[in-house]
């Protein structure tokens, strides 16, 4: 069984998770900067078979797109361009809170709390567990 990867996509940074082989486990994979995602995704994929890619997708209180959907969508349209695997994409509301909550459960030390790269892995982890249990329905 193939991987399934999760994408945090950010203006500055992307954070990265991935499943187990069985597509169980989310776990956070890296965090890389944004304008390096393509090339870091180009070796990733040559060295492990991934099936499906989920991208946060950014929404307001009122279910409408956030502002940041303005680069996340020119971001999605070059993956399907660049890669030939099915690209879904995932409610991320409250996952940079939720990865900051799970932080401080971790007893993280406040310098490593404002770790912004750690911050957006974690997100990309709660974005795949999301992802994970509304399948299990």
């Amino acid at each position: 069984m193939a991987r399934i990867l999760s994408i945090d996509y950010g203006k500055k940074r992307t954070g990265l998770a991935v499943t187990d082989a069985l597509q169980i486990i989310a776990n956070g994979l890296t965090t890389v900067p944004s304008h390096e995602i393509f090339t870091f995704l180009k070796l990733y994929f040559e060295k492990e078979e991934v099936e499906r890619i989920i991208v946060g997708h950014p929404k307001q209180m009122d279910n409408t797109d956030s502002e940041s959907m303005q680069y996340i969508i020119p971001f999605v349209k070059k993956l399907k361009q660049t890669f030939d695997i099915p690209i879904e994409m995932f409610d991320e509301r409250f996952t940079s809170k939720m990865a900051f909550q799970t932080m401080i459960d971790a007893g993280l030390k406040k310098k490593a709390r404002q770790n912004k790269a750690l911050i957006d892995e974690i997100s990309a982890t709660i974005i795949l567990q999301s992802y994970l249990a509304s399948k299990q329905v």
